[in-house]
C-alpha cells in the first residue's frame, strides 16, 4: 500500500480552503489544514510535509513570518505561497525568505496542482553529490547547504543549489524556460507566468558575487539565458 505525500495548507478564507482541501484530496493527497498563523506554523514545525501551501494574510502571524521561521529549522522543506495578483513586493518578499514558489490569487487550480506536484517530486533533490566549487573564494556543500563566499558565512535554499548545480553541469547559456523544466519541474514551462526565476538569481548574486550589479560567476547573456562561470 503506497503512502499518500501529505500537504500542510494556511489559508483563512474559508470557501478557499475547502476548496484547496478538495482539490488536493482529489489529486492523491493527504491534507491538513490551519485557518490561523501560529497554530500552522506549530503543526508545520510539529510534522513533516511533502509541502506547505501559505497565504500571506493569515490571523495572528502571516505567511511571510512562518516562511521566515521555517526556513530556521529547515532548508529542504517545500513552500509554496499564495500571494494577492500583481502584488510584486508579496512575491519578491516570500521568494527572499525562502519560499520555493508562489501562485497569485486568483489562481488556476490545475496551475497551482502543477506547481505543487513539481515541488513534491524534486523535493530533497540537489543535483548533486558533495560539493560545489565556483572558486577559491565560494563553495557550497550540497548536503548542509551551508557554503563560504569571501570568507563571509553563507546559508542557502535546496533550490538555489539545484539551480547552480544545474548550471554548473550544463556549462553553457540556460534560458528561463529550460531552468523552469529542468529545475522547477514544470513539464510545461512555457506557459508558466512567473518571475521566480529571475528572483531566484538575483539572491544567488547577492550570495556568491563580490558585486551582485556586476556578476562574474552568475552572467545573464541577452537572448540566450544564464550562465554560471567557475573560475
Amino acid at each position: 500500500m503506497s503512502i499518500k505525500p501529505k500537504l500542510l495548507i494556511v489559508e483563512d478564507e474559508p470557501a478557499i480552503l475547502r476548496g484547496l482541501t478538495d482539490l488536493f484530496i482529489f489529486h492523491g493527497y493527504e491534507v491538513d489544514s490551519e485557518t490561523d498563523g501560529q497554530l500552522g506554523l506549530s503543526r508545520a514545525l510539529a510534522g513533516q510535509y511533502a509541502c506547505i501551501i501559505l497565504d500571506v494574510m493569515l490571523p495572528s502571524i502571516n505567511g511571510f513570518e512562518i516562511c521566515n521561521t521555517l526556513r530556521q529549522y529547515s532548508l529542504t522543506q517545500p513552500i509554496m505561497m499564495l500571494t494577492a495578483k500583481n502584488a510584486e513586493e508579496d512575491i519578491i518578499n516570500g521568494l527572499t525568505l525562502g519560499a520555493d514558489d508562489y501562485v497569485a490569487k486568483p489562481f488556476s487550480t490545475s496551475e497551482l496542482v502543477l506547481r505543487v506536484n513539481a515541488l513534491v517530486r524534486r523535493s530533497g533533490r540537489t543535483g548533486a553529490d558533495n560539493t560545489l566549487v565556483l572558486s577559491p573564494q565560494v563553495s557550497i556543500c550540497t548536503r548542509t547547504l551551508m557554503g563560504t563566499s569571501y570568507h563571509k558565512s553563507m546559508k542557502y535554499t535546496r533550490r538555489e543549489v539545484e539551480i547552480l548545480a544545474y548550471l554548473q553541469r550544463e556549462q553553457k547559456p540556460i534560458s528561463r524556460n529550460e531552468l523552469l523544466r529542468e529545475v522547477w519541474g514544470y513539464k510545461e514551462a512555457k506557459d508558466i507566468d512567473t518571475r521566480t526565476v529571475d528572483i531566484h538569481m538575483a539572491k544567488i548574486r547577492k550570495k556568491i558575487e563580490i558585486n551582485p550589479k556586476l556578476p562574474t560567476h552568475l552572467v545573464t547573456h541577452r537572448g540566450e539565458g544564464y550562465q554560471l562561470y567557475v573560475v
